[in-house]
């Protein structure tokens, strides 16, 4: 049967200061009136149901994901450590396995935001089918609509069926200039969403991966604390994919964004006529292509541009459109009692 194992880890900080350890990205409104996880399960309502969906995420969720969500608990599984999306999709894979021999996973993240839901699952669909049909570990590849430099790659290779490719190479995070020469060749971008049964990722894993199957006798033994204990942190990209030679790649035909950085508000919110996103008790005038967000105090933003305003958690963000990507990196340089928000 169909199982889907969706990443819900990670605190977000480039939504700092509205992100937070116990509140991060996934649980927050950014497209809309709901968090982008319950966006996520919705997604799947009427494809593969509640009962076969599992959470990965750290211990400090558990209780705001399994309310959010309405998910049994037991499908809520909690990393001991985060150890990178390798390990907790291993982990993930194992445990529907264990649950359903004959299990094939759709893996995605909880933090996505999709235009077309029912293009969506027509792709994901086809991808589950081609794991099983082709014995293979497959990804979709979104069609690019511009020259992202913060995407990963994939060019495809041969053509296997019904849309589906071999792998002919992967290109992570390009300059424009390669970006667009990428486009030319026809390549996706890796999107994170992959399909394949459990026996296949793991019959790779141990070709390919000595970082994790080293470890996979504590996993099988039930030694999860022991698995994390040990095992490499290493993405499941690097660590199988662009090892292995049994990939392949099916396109994706739908409005996909990772929403990674503030400035990715202005590809999935709509703005004003001059440009601005405003969310919360703000007024804006004479201001253009701003994204401001308040979390409850009045903000007022005139004679401005290109500016990314955020007051939440009693902090307030100021910084120009194009450093958002850098947000990271700005608060690695702040005092640890500013960069630290309150619990």
């Amino acid at each position: 049967m169909d199982w889907a194992v969706i990443l819900a880890g990670g605190s977000g900080s480039r939504f700092w200061p509205l992100s937070s350890p116990t509140h991060p990205k996934q649980l927050l409104p950014l497209a809309g009136t709901r968090s982008t996880a319950e966006e996520t399960l919705d997604r799947l309502t009427g494809f593969i149901p509640p009962s076969r969906t599992l959470i990965v995420a750290g211990a400090a969720l558990a209780s705001l994901l399994t309310e959010k969500l309405g998910l049994d608990p037991r499908n809520v599984l909690l990393e001991p450590r985060a150890a990178s999306t390798g390990p907790a999709l291993t982990w993930a894979t194992w445990e529907a396995s264990r649950r359903d021999p004959d299990a094939a996973v759709l893996s995605l993240h909880a933090d996505w935001v999709v235009g077309d839901p029912a293009a969506f699952v027509h792709t994901a669909a086809s991808a589950l089918e081609s794991a099983r049909k082709h014995d293979r570990l497959v990804t979709v590849g979104i069609v690019p609509s511009r020259p992202e430099t913060g995407y990963g790659y994939i060019v495809p290779g041969a053509p296997l069926d019904r849309g589906a490719r071999t792998v002919a190479r992967f290109a992570e995070k390009p300059d424009a200039s390669t970006a667009l020469d990428l486009m030319a060749e026809g390549a996706l971008w890796n999107s994170g969403l992959f399909a394949w049964t459990a026996s296949r990722l793991l019959a790779e894993l141990e070709a390919h991966t000595p970082e994790i199957a080293r470890q996979l006798p504590k996993l099988q033994a039930g030694d999860l604390t022991g698995f994390f204990d040990s095992v490499t942190a290493i993405s499941i990209d690097v660590g199988v994919l662009e090892r292995s030679e049994r990939v392949a790649v099916v396109p994706g035909h739908f409005d996909w964004d990772d929403v990674g950085t503030w400035e990715a508000l202005a590809r999935v919110r709509p703005r004003d006529r001059q440009g601005n996103i405003a969310v919360g008790p703000v007024a804006l005038v004479d201001a253009t292509d701003c994204i401001v967000w308040s979390e409850g105090i009045p903000i007022v933003v005139s004679g401005v541009q290109d500016l990314v305003i955020v007051q939440a958690n009693d902090r307030i963000l100021v910084l120009p459109r194009s450093q958002a990507g850098e947000l990271k990196r700005i608060l690695e340089a702040l005092p640890e009692e500013i960069r630290k928000l309150p619990a």
